[in-house]
């Protein structure tokens, strides 16, 4: 059950990224670039759940670049926020 979880977790990010960066395509709002790079991270992040929890064993551990991808995703659209901001 933990599994579809997280395969919805990450289908979900991916359709996110996907209509935000459509919508950006359309309209050239960095706003929508921003947070369509933030979901492209967030979707990696949720694959590498997926792979970490569920198909490999328990000695390898991908916790470090599961929190790397989430904090490289957060930071982006920070980044895009304050640089809008200003």
């Amino acid at each position: 059950m933990a599994e579809a979880v997280y395969i919805l977790c990450a289908m979900t990010s991916v359709a996110c990224a996907v209509l935000l960066l459509r919508a950006w395509k359309r309209t050239e709002s960095r706003l929508l670039l921003w947070s369509g790079l933030c979901f492209v991270g967030l979707a990696v992040s949720n694959v590498l759940l997926f792979v970490d929890l569920a198909l490999l064993p328990p000695s390898i551990d991908l916790y470090m670049p599961r929190l790397l991808s989430t904090l490289a995703a957060v930071s982006v659209l920070l980044y895009g926020l304050i640089w809008d901001a200003t």
